[in-house]
C-alpha cells in the first residue's frame, strides 16, 4: 500500500516551521517521533498523540517565545493539520469517523472525529490552571481547533470528569489520537465514505 506521507514548511516573521507526518508506522519498524516546538508540555502531548496514533511525526519550530505561547502553539497545530490533509490524500477506503475514551488516573476525555472535509470543533476542557509547564491552558483548545480546520476534519473533544490539569489535558489528546487512528484505518476497499459519493479535499 502507498505510504500515507507528507511534509510542510510554514515560514512567518512569528514561526519557521517544518513537519513531516506519516499516517502508518509498519510493525516491524521502529516509530519515529521527534517534537521540538520550544514549548515542553505541547512537546509532551503532541509526542503522545503520535505514538497512541501509530502515527511517526517529526515536527520542528523556531518562533518568537519571547512574546508568548500563542504563535508557536497555534502555527504548529494549522502545520500539523496541513500535513495530515495532505498525507490521508483523497478519501477513499478509510473508516472515516473514529471514536475514543481515554483515562489518565483519575482524569477521562472523550474524542469523536469525523474526516469529513467539513471543518467544526466542539470543546469542553474545563482547566483551573493558567498555564501546564510553559503552555497556557487557554491555548489547548485553540491550538486543537487550528489543527481541525487545517485537517478539514469535524472535532468534539469532552472532559468526563478529572482535577489535575495535566492529567486532563493528556487524556485528551490520547484520545483524540486513538480516534484518529480509527478514523484513518483502512477498509481495504476504494469506495468514498459517503452518501454523497464525494468527500471534498
Amino acid at each position: 500500500m502507498d505510504a500515507r506521507s507528507a511534509t510542510v514548511a510554514r515560514d512567518t516573521s512569528e514561526t519557521q516551521i517544518t513537519c513531516t507526518l506519516t499516517l502508518d508506522t509498519e510493525p516491524t519498524a521502529k516509530q519515529v517521533i521527534d517534537v521540538q516546538t520550544g514549548i515542553g508540555f505541547l512537546d509532551h502531548m503532541f509526542t503522545a498523540l503520535a505514538k497512541h496514533g501509530g502515527m511517526q511525526l517529526e515536527l520542528k519550530c523556531s518562533g518568537d517565545l519571547h512574546i508568548d505561547d500563542h504563535h508557536s502553539a497555534e502555527d504548529c497545530a494549522l502545520a500539523l493539520g496541513e500535513a495530515f490533509k495532505k498525507a490521508l490524500g483523497e478519501r477513499r477506503g478509510i473508516k472515516r469517523y473514529g471514536f475514543a475514551y481515554a483515562p489518565l488516573d483519575e482524569a477521562l476525555s472523550r474524542a469523536v472525529i469525523d474526516i469529513s472535509s467539513r471543518p467544526f470543533f466542539v470543546c469542553h476542557l474545563p482547566f483551573t490552571r493558567e498555564k501546564i509547564g510553559d503552555l497556557s491552558t487557554e491555548m489547548i483548545p485553540h491550538l486543537l481547533q487550528s489543527f481541525a480546520f487545517a485537517a478539514g476534519v469535524t472535532l468534539h473533544i469532552d472532559y468526563i470528569r478529572g482535577e489535575n490539569n495535566h492529567h486532563i489535558a493528556e487524556s485528551a489528546f490520547k484520545a483524540l489520537a486513538l480516534a484518529i487512528r480509527m478514523a484513518i484505518s483502512r477498509t481495504g476497499g476504494d469506495d468514498v465514505p459517503s452518501t454523497k459519493g464525494v468527500l471534498a479535499i
